[in-house]
């Protein structure tokens, strides 16, 4: 809604690519992992295709978007994230990437802008993770790092297991310690907004804020959020933009 109606288009598009290929990522399919083995390739070796035309076209570097597929390969396998620097370097592949191509679409021209974008990309991605726990654990996927949920195992976490008190506790402690390690990913990208064109920084600051409140519900849910994927009804989504627009007046970055 917020963004100028050229870029709402190209961001459309990026997320439209994006999403086929977290599709088929997620497909019950041997030949998946080839076919993204396949694609990387294909971008690699600047071939005429949908995304390297796309690519191209917006000036983002190929890299990035292969990063991004390197991201969906790891997920291939059960994916058992052991510590915090995994964590954010998986958030880098997944979403950090997404955060560099669309501060292409956006017109930031400043290089210094780069980190800002990937971190308020792994932000977004944190708060992702502390919502959909139960549903990734499903898909044989912990993404909470080891290290924080010590004596916590997939079937304890996808349902086949009963849960004690003393393993929930854990696990609600995990979920917080995604959300505060997003606050510190959200306060960097958000020192950024300052180098994003003036027409499409309300549009970046509004999405990261309604993503960065769903964090915030999830920790005053409590044990709620466990087993209930979180999200924020469209009452809750105007206060938050209502209360974007008012900071956004008088924020420094302006």
């Amino acid at each position: 809604f917020f963004l100028p109606k050229e870029q709402k288009i190209i961001a459309g598009n990026l997320y439209s690519i994006c999403r086929y290929f977290d599709n088929i990522a997620d497909k019950d399919n041997e030949d998946k992992s080839k076919f993204l083995e396949d694609s990387i390739e294909n971008i690699k070796n600047d071939k005429k295709n949908i995304v390297n035309i796309f690519l191209h076209k917006n000036h983002i570097n190929n890299s990035i978007f292969i990063d991004l597929l390197e991201g969906l390969i790891i997920d291939q396998n059960k994916t058992l994230i052991q510590n915090k620097k995994e964590l954010i370097k998986y958030s880098y592949h997944v979403a950090g990437t997404v955060g560099l191509m669309m501060s292409k679409i956006i017109g930031v021209k400043n290089k210094k802008a780069a980190s800002c974008a990937i971190d308020l990309g792994i932000a977004m991605q944190l708060t992702n993770i502390a919502r959909d726990v139960f549903e990734d654990a499903q898909m044989q996927r912990i993404y909470i790092p080891q290290e924080w949920i010590p004596e916590i195992d997939l079937p304890m976490l996808s349902g086949n297991t009963k849960i004690s008190f003393y393993q929930e506790k854990i696990i609600t402690n995990g979920i917080y310690n995604l959300i505060d390690l997003a606050e510190k990913f959200y306060s960097n990208g958000f020192s950024g907004m300052n180098y994003i064109p003036l027409k499409a920084r309300l549009g970046i600051y509004v999405a990261a804020n309604i993503y960065r409140g769903i964090g915030t519900k999830i920790k005053k849910s409590g044990n709620k959020s466990l087993r209930n994927r979180i999200y924020l009804n469209i009452f809750e989504k105007i206060y938050i933009t209502l209360i974007t627009l008012l900071s956004f007046i008088v924020l420094p970055f302006l």
